[in-house]
């Protein structure tokens, strides 16, 4: 079967309508960038960097946003100031483990460039662990890649799989990577977009779950060689949402939370070793740094729900995206992580709903 994404290939994931795009870029004034590395020479090389827009010239005019640390073996920078304050004023970046600080100071260099008159600033970047297909002593991100991914962004479809920061990402022991899908939620008698971005490089095989069925147990699955020794859930993910309904920060990281549900849906355990952080912005308040006082709008805690329903299954959809998308790659030391078969997730979808159908 031809590889697609998910909406494509009719899996369903949740009640909610998906955005036109079915991505973050969903999200009015959102967009997306990448730096793709694939390289044999001088050292293997399998790694890049995305970087997103949470709003144009976040500098000048800043968007509400809140973090959450499911489980901290990993870093997102920044998200010390962001807990403090609940301003995101910066674009995000996400690379790999060994290259988050060259990232993170490249931010802070392109704010300069290109106009930022803030005296200081603690641009915001993440990362997650390429090692196994990627040399990651080789620090293979440099500046220019993080200037070229902030420059190219753009809004509309964007690429998903082995591409930017994603690039060397292993999920649930098949090549996994970058992945995103968006939601539309009705409250307080609106309707508000919520968008999603995930770069997955977590989980355990035999615990995959796509839309509900236990994929990762199925024969045809297992018979797939993993891309290490044992199956283990390790690595990390990075989890972005966005919404344009109208959040303050305390109410941002109330949706950042609700990424551990849709990483959960997919089989992921936060285990010991992963770096599960979620980052979640809202564009509808600017933030601008000269004013003394804002008016700012806010959605009442009781009109959240439908927004909590839209990020889990955001996130849920966005992995499964990725893992789609995802294609075979041989990586550092000869290591393989195969893309996950695509014929044996439909049936077994296809005889779910078989056997729910018949239950009713």
């Amino acid at each position: 079967m031809t590889r697609a994404r998910a909406e494509a290939l009719g899996i369903e994931i949740g009640v909610l309508r998906r955005g036109p795009h079915n991505a973050i870029t969903d999200v009015a004034g959102i967009r997306v960038g990448y730096s793709t590395v694939i390289a044999d020479t001088p050292v293997i090389c399998r790694t890049g960097v995305t970087a997103l827009w949470p709003a144009d010239e976040p500098w000048r005019r800043g968007v509400f946003a809140g973090c959450h640390s499911f489980n901290g073996n990993g870093e997102l920078t920044g998200a010390h100031w962001l807990a403090e304050q609940g301003v995101l004023s910066t674009p995000i970046v996400i690379t790999n483990t060994h290259s988050v600080g060259t990232a993170r100071d490249a931010v802070g260099a392109y704010m300069t460039a290109h106009g930022s008159e803030l005296p200081w600033t603690l641009p915001v970047a993440a990362e997650t662990y390429d090692g196994k297909l990627h040399a990651a002593e080789s620090f293979g991100v440099t500046r220019e890649m993080v200037f070229a991914a902030l420059a190219d962004a753009s809004g509309g479809a964007i690429a998903e799989g082995n591409v930017g920061g994603g690039t060397g990402s292993i999920c649930h022991g098949f090549k996994g990577g970058t992945g995103t899908a968006s939601r539309i939620a009705a409250c307080a008698g609106r309707e508000w977009t919520v968008g999603g971005l995930v770069q997955a490089n977590y989980g355990q095989r035999s615990r995959l779950t796509i839309a509900g069925a236990e994929v990762g147990r199925l024969p045809e699955i297992a018979a797939v060689p993993l891309p290490g020794a044992k199956d283990v859930d390790s690595g990390s993910i990075i989890v972005a949402l966005a919404t344009d309904a109208p959040l303050l920060p305390i109410q941002c990281q109330r949706l950042a939370r609700r990424a551990a549900m849709g990483v959960a849906r997919v089989g992921g355990l936060a285990s010991n070793s992963s770096g599960d952080l979620f980052i979640a912005w809202s564009t509808a308040n600017r933030i601008a740094a000269e004013d003394s006082i804002h008016r700012v709008e806010m959605l009442a805690p009781d009109a959240m729900t439908a927004l909590f329903e839209a990020a889990i299954d955001v996130t849920e959809e966005a992995i499964v995206n990725a893992l789609l998308a995802a294609e075979t790659m041989i990586g550092h030391k000869g290591c393989i992580a195969h893309a996950m078969p695509v014929d044996p997730v439909m049936r077994a979808l296809a005889e779910r709903r078989s056997l729910r159908a018949g239950a009713q």
